[in-house]
C-alpha cells in the first residue's frame, strides 16, 4: 500500500531526517544552505507556566543555528478557528523560553510553517507570509512570522517550493516516479516514503486512519478507538466508570511515545496485544 504524504505522522517521522530539515526549511524560508550550520529537532510539548494552562504539542518543532525557533504542521481539513489556533501555538513558542526576571532580549524570532490541504483564502497565491505590519507596509518587528503553504492551488512555477507541493500532493507511486528534481531533501523525502510505505506497522496504522475519521489526526482516531477499547476491558475489571478515559489516556501516552522513539514496529504490537502493551507500559513506566 502507498502510504500518503500527506499522513501527519509520515511528516513527523520524515523530519527526523536532517537532510530533509536542512532542505525544507531553508527552501521555505529562503536560507542558503552554507548559513544553516543545523536545524535541531526539538521536543513537540510547549512549557506551561501554570497547571491548568492550556498544553501546546506542536507537530514538528526544530531550532536554527541562529536560535530562530520553527514549528511545521501539515492540516488536512479546515477546522473552527484555525487562525487563531495558529497564533496560540506561535505565541506560546515565542515566549517559552522566557523566565520571570530575565530581559525580552532573551526571546528569539518565531516561525511557523503551515502546509494546508485546503484553500485558506481565493488568491491564487499558493505560498503566503505573513508579518507584524502597519497599513502603509512599514514592518513593526520580524520576531514573528507565518508561512502558508496551499496544496490545492495550482502551481504557476517550478522552483524548491513548487517541488515539495509536488511531493505532498503525489497519490500514487507513479506520481513519485514523475517527481523530477535535484533537491537533495525531496530526495531524501521520497526515500523515506517509500521506506515507510514498505513498513507493515506504518502500513496498518495509515489504514486504520483511512477507515477512521478522514479529517482527524491519524494517531487521534487510532487512539480514540483502541483507547476506548481497553478502557472497557479495565473497566469492567475495575467496576469502575473512568476505565474508559483512563484506557484512552495511558494508550495515548504509549504511543506518543514510541512514535518520538521512532518504535514504528511496537506500535503495532501495542495496539494488537495485550501482553506486549502491558509490558511497553512498564517500560515506559506509565500507570
Amino acid at each position: 500500500m502507498f502510504l500518503s504524504p500527506k499522513y501527519d505522522e509520515f511528516v513527523k517521522e520524515m523530519f527526523r531526517n536532517e537532510t530533509v530539515r536542512r532542505y525544507f526549511v531553508g527552501d521555505i524560508l529562503k536560507i542558503p544552505q552554507e548559513e544553516i550550520r543545523s536545524v535541531r529537532r526539538k521536543d513537540p510539548f510547549l512549557r506551561k507556566f501554570f497547571h491548568r494552562q492550556k498544553q501546546g504539542i506542536l507537530d514538528v518543532k526544530m531550532e536554527l543555528n541562529d536560535s530562530r525557533k520553527i514549528n511545521v504542521e501539515l492540516q488536512v481539513k479546515l477546522i473552527h478557528h484555525w487562525d487563531k489556533r495558529q497564533l496560540f501555538y506561535l505565541s506560546k513558542l515565542y515566549t517559552e523560553e522566557l523566565f520571570a526576571g530575565e530581559d525580552y532580549e532573551q526571546l528569539k524570532k518565531c516561525v511557523g510553517i503551515s502546509i494546508l490541504d485546503f484553500n485558506l483564502t481565493d488568491r491564487s497565491r499558493y505560498h503566503s507570509v505573513y508579518r507584524l505590519r502597519d497599513e502603509d507596509g512599514y514592518e513593526f518587528t520580524d520576531a514573528m512570522e507565518i508561512h502558508v503553504i496551499e496544496l490545492k492551488k495550482k502551481l504557476t512555477g517550478e522552483g524548491e517550493v513548487d517541488d515539495w507541493i509536488r511531493f505532498f500532493n503525489v497519490k500514487t507511486e507513479e506520481d513519485l516516479e514523475m517527481i523530477r528534481t535535484r533537491n537533495p531533501g525531496i530526495l531524501e523525502a521520497i526515500r523515506e516514503l517509500k521506506r515507510m510505505s514498505m513498513s507493515n506497522p506504518v502500513r496498518l496504522w495509515n489504514e486504520a486512519h483511512l477507515k477512521e475519521v478522514r479529517d482527524r489526526r491519524a494517531r487521534e482516531a487510532y487512539v480514540r478507538d483502541e483507547g476506548k477499547a481497553e478502557g472497557r476491558r479495565e473497566g469492567k475489571a475495575e467496576g469502575k466508570a473512568e476505565g474508559l478515559t483512563e484506557g484512552e489516556q495511558r494508550l495515548s501516552e504509549l504511543i506518543r511515545r514510541l512514535m518520538e522513539d521512532g518504535r514504528l514496529e511496537d506500535v503495532s504490537l501495542a495496539a494488537e496485544d495485550t501482553a506486549a502493551r502491558k509490558r511497553l507500559y512498564r517500560e515506559y513506566g506509565i500507570k
